[in-house]
């Protein structure tokens, strides 16, 4: 690969395109704010103002080998416009990022064959999934941790719920080495769910997150109906040969 277009440089695609960039790849890059293409060039990337939500994408954008579309928009019209332009393009590989939000709660072991919900994030991912004019990895990453984004930080004054369920999580660093390693590996039109195999209660997770910052002990919910989703990385650990670099949640050392 030589280049790569990253729809969304924000907390994830910024990392990604210094790391990708140190590989030698020419890496073009998006954002919604002008305050924010300065920080692109500065960091050798070759900067686009993109909302896919009210303007066409510039075509230059698309003359890449790979395209990553990492954003949060959830309009699925915007996505219908930004997939004719993609077909005008020449990009056949697409890595989507995604989340497991988009399958429900049903207090059991989730893999990919399990059927999602017909919320919004769902219906965009078949958009790609169902389109034959390029090939879509689907990367569906649990609960993100690194960097600025610390559990420690997330329920300030606020009671959490479901203390008894387990959470799923995924560290920024194993983000971006498994997109390096689906583009290396040339591992397209796949489903992958991206989550460390480490379950914690929500209980501990947050107790010990609380304490790794010197803060007070979490506030949790007294819930009698236990509602919860354990993530299944399997196919993605099989398939990708992958080891997680941070594979121990309670390791609040390390994040």
């Amino acid at each position: 690969m030589k280049t790569c277009s990253i729809l969304g440089c924000g907390w994830l695609g910024l990392p990604l395109a210094k790391h990708l960039i140190a590989k030698g790849v020419k890496v073009y890059g998006s954002t919604t704010s002008k305050s924010k293409l300065d920080i692109l060039k500065s960091n050798n990337i070759v900067p686009f103002l993109i909302n896919i939500d009210d303007a066409i994408v510039e075509s230059d954008f698309f003359k890449t080998d790979v395209l990553i579309i990492m954003i949060t928009s959830k309009n699925t019209e915007a996505f219908k416009r930004l997939i004719h332009q993609i077909e005008k393009s020449d990009i056949n590989k697409i890595i989507f990022i995604s989340s497991t939000s988009v399958y429900d709660a049903n207090n059991s072991e989730v893999s990919e064959n399990q059927q999602t919900n017909d919320g919004p994030l769902a219906n965009i991912e078949r958009l790609f999934i169902n389109n034959t004019n390029f090939k879509t990895t689907i990367l569906r990453f649990a609960g993100l941790i690194g960097g600025e984004r610390h559990p420690g930080n997330w329920f300030e004054n606020k009671a959490i719920p479901q203390p008894k369920g387990f959470v799923n999580m995924i560290h920024r660093d194993d983000c971006i080495a498994i997109i390096t390693q689906i583009i290396k590996d040339n591992v397209f039109g796949e489903i992958f769910n991206a989550c460390v195999n480490h379950h914690p209660t929500r209980s501990e997770f947050y107790t010990k997150a609380n304490l790794s910052l010197s803060k007070p002990l979490p506030v949790f919910k007294n819930e009698e109906n236990l509602v919860y989703k354990i993530i299944n990385p399997d196919k993605l650990i099989n398939t990708l040969k992958y080891q997680f670099i941070h594979q121990d949640l309670l390791d609040f050392n390390a994040i």
